[in-house]
């Protein structure tokens, strides 16, 4: 899996900028891309959605897309990763929304991750079966990102739709 350094000195190579929006990870995604020197040039900022308004609010997902699709789908992590890259003012956005456990939420089973990320001309929503406790689903969730968004940047995995499940 790509390591945030490498994905930081991708976007600083292309002359890219990034913001995240996060749900079940509370910053993590956006943590591990700061935790790199110089990672200021690139690293625009992020938006911490944990609470389901938030993403309303704060992301400009459409209220009615939420009722429609519940919170934990393609098309809130799509709508998030925009709202990310629109309120930042990035090239790319990256959002994460779904369930860490321990247990269920409305229906969704734990392990239900939806990541999605935006770009120029590029989209990659992805979504992903996790397994583990709480702190695994987070852990391998941010690392899953770290890949996502290092395919996309990359031209691995140019505007896909699809399900993964992670071990």
């Amino acid at each position: 899996m790509p390591t945030p350094d490498l994905v930081v000195h991708t976007l600083e190579r292309m002359g890219q900028t990034v913001a995240t929006c996060e749900s079940l990870t509370g910053g993590l995604i956006c943590g591990a891309l700061t935790s790199v020197p110089g990672s200021s040039e690139v690293v625009r900022g992020g938006l911490i959605t944990y609470a389901t308004d938030l993403k309303t609010r704060l992301a400009g997902v459409d209220a009615s897309l939420i009722a429609a699709h519940g919170v934990v789908s393609s098309e809130v992590a799509r709508a998030m990763a925009e709202g990310a890259r629109r309120t930042c003012d990035a090239d790319w956005g990256i959002a994460v929304t779904g369930v860490a456990g321990p247990g269920p939420s409305d229906g969704v089973p734990a392990g239900t991750v939806w990541l999605a990320v935006i770009g120029p001309g590029s989209q990659s929503v992805i979504e992903l079966h996790l397994d583990g406790d709480r702190t695994n689903v987070r852990a391998e969730t941010v690392a899953n990102a770290m890949a996502a968004l290092y395919d996309v940047l990359t031209g691995e995995n140019e505007s896909q739709t699809g399900a993964h499940t992670v071990n």
